[in-house]
């Protein structure tokens, strides 16, 4: 069954450079494993080990995607957790617009 924001980060993880390392979203009970460290990013469901992992809600997702909530507002009130390679972190903007 496809799930909609696996499609979205799929697409948009498509579109951009490689991150240059694995990132894994774990959105409510979804896992989205990004696996940028070849010369394409590689989009599964893994719950593979990650360099930096991001933890929020769909909702939450949704509120980033379309702007109504700051990243770093979303961090510091708790609505995303990352863990591993912040540098990592920061290349995530490029699969969320």
């Amino acid at each position: 069954m496809s799930n909609p924001v696996f499609d979205q980060l799929q697409q948009k993880a498509n579109e951009s450079e490689a991150i240059g390392g694995t990132l894994k979203f774990v959105i409510d009970d979804l896992n989205v494993y990004v696996d940028g460290t070849g010369n394409n990013n590689v989009v599964s469901e893994s719950d593979e080990e990650a360099d930096c992992t991001i933890i929020t809600s769909a909702a939450t997702l949704l509120e980033l995607q379309s702007g109504d909530l700051n990243p770093m507002m979303a961090v510091m009130g708790g609505k995303v957790k990352i863990a591993g390679d912040m540098g990592l972190a920061m290349k995530v903007q490029s699969l969320m617009s």
